[in-house]
């Protein structure tokens, strides 16, 4: 979906130039904060001694999602919601496996019995994993209703969207957190621990990705859903899994910020015959490229790359590759760091075209062992292996979400967080619909994006 003000920036932007000249920078509105409205930026609610948890979407992720959230200490899903009554009921079945207590079940079978949930009383966080059309008017209900909110990814699809979820948080004082899982990987949270204690130098560029064949899974999406928005919809459509990772080491909102991104993709090459083989009839147009990339760059002059590809049989890789003036690591596709190597002048050999030391297998996890995440103790880490989800990170993810609001600290992700993961797919495609011309990335926290210095962890005093 695309707004009317980048349409008019776009075309003020043209005309300023002339059609021969290049075009410059396309500006993105900022519209001004509503008198009274504050920034979150560090954002405590009141502790909350059991959080009591409205899980609305049973698909794929929200049943897990129960059955995680369910093994979690200080929290209870209280209320359950889907459109179809049975995958209620399927959920209503892992809590009783897990010697829970029966939640309220009664919303479901219309389009909009989420309202119920949102409005139960004793409903403190509302889950959401719907399709993504019906992530943010859930969200924004919630928020009204007085809840915290955490929505799987993406959590907004546009630049209103975007602004209208930091309006709310910021309105209702209330946590608005996207359910970026892939922050919580092992390699990333280790890696992230080894950045912020300057293994690899300053950090000047990384790069991340959402490369994943999606053919044996089309089928599972409810009504076409995922299909039909790639079909109807150009640009990075899911970025948050790649960019995610990297905006945390490059303390982004938290010291630094991007400033200015471009896009480039590639014809849709498969989309219309994978589309064309689901709809039982022929399909000419399909706007998503199989390959879509951007490039951003921040405030202090640092870069990303991001990849999107859901198309071919490329090899699954979120990418997530740092690299650093004296060190390097990488994720994909294959694990290894690399560490610059200083020799005396006369221990060079010309011969050797570089010259640092690289780090694989064991003697990657030997290195990993000395820079052991803050919140990955050998205990949590096991026990997050156990329950699962993702090899261990969605479990990750929701124990800190609950831990925080327990305990009434600051979420790891905040609603800007969720604002600059997001905005790549709606500002992608206003680069790719003018020719690749670059775009304005606006300040989300609209001035206090340098307020603090470097992403951390919040941890209740012991």
């Amino acid at each position: 979906m695309q707004t009317k003000h980048f349409v008019i920036c776009a075309v003020a932007a043209l005309l300023a130039v002339g059609c021969c000249k290049p075009a410059g920078v396309i500006k993105t509105p900022v519209p001004t904060r509503p008198a009274g409205q504050q920034d979150v930026i560090g954002l405590t609610a009141e502790p909350i001694e059991t959080v009591h948890i409205g899980v609305v979407g049973l698909g794929m992720r929200g049943s897990e999602a129960v059955n995680r959230l369910a093994q979690i200490p200080g929290a209870e899903i209280v209320a359950l919601c889907d459109l179809l009554p049975d995958r209620v009921e399927q959920s209503q079945a892992i809590l009783a496996g897990r010697g829970k207590p029966a939640a309220e079940g009664a919303y479901s079978g219309a389009q909009e019995s989420w309202r119920g949930l949102c409005e139960q009383e004793n409903v403190d966080l509302v889950y959401i994993c719907t399709d993504w059309l019906n992530h943010y008017p859930i969200a924004m209900y919630a928020m009204d209703c007085g809840k915290h909110v955490a929505i799987e990814v993406p959590a907004a699809l546009d630049m209103d969207e975007i602004w209208g979820l930091i309006d709310k948080s910021e309105q209702t004082r209330r946590h608005c957190m996207m359910l970026e899982n892939c922050i919580y990987d092992f390699f990333e949270m280790t890696t992230l621990e080894m950045s912020q204690r300057g293994l690899f130098g300053e950090i000047i560029h990384a790069e991340g990705a959402y490369c994943h064949n999606l053919d044996p899974y089309w089928d599972e999406y409810w009504n076409n859903w995922r299909l039909d928005y790639n079909q109807k919809h150009r640009g990075d459509v899911y970025p948050t899994h790649g960019i995610g990772p990297i905006c945390q080491v490059l303390d982004i909102h938290r010291g630094d910020r991007m400033t200015t991104l471009v896009s480039m993709d590639t014809k849709s090459f498969n989309g219309a015959k994978i589309a064309t083989n689901h709809a039982g009839k022929e399909v000419t147009e399909f706007a998503n490229g199989d390959e879509t990339s951007t490039l951003i760059r921040t405030e202090k002059g640092k870069t990303m790359l991001i990849e999107h590809d859901v198309m071919t049989p490329r090899p699954y890789s979120r990418m997530y590759q740092v690299v650093g003036t004296d060190g390097y690591a990488s994720k994909y596709p294959i694990g290894e760091y690399c560490l610059r190597v200083d020799k005396p002048a006369d221990k060079v050999d010309a011969r050797h075209i570089s010259d640092e030391k690289v780090y694989r297998d064991e003697e990657m996890e030997a290195l990993q062992a000395g820079y052991r995440n803050v919140i990955l103790t050998p205990e949590f880490e096991e026990l997050a292996k156990s329950v699962g989800g993702h090899g261990g990170m969605d479990f990750i993810m929701d124990y800190r979400l609950v831990y925080c609001l327990h305990h009434g600290l600051p979420l790891d992700m905040d609603v800007y967080d969720l604002a600059e993961w997001c905005c790549v797919a709606p500002l992608s495609r206003v680069s790719l619909e003018h020719g690749s011309m670059p775009v304005e990335v606006p300040d989300f926290t609209r001035g206090a994006w340098n307020r603090v210095q470097g992403f951390s962890y919040a941890l209740a005093e012991e």
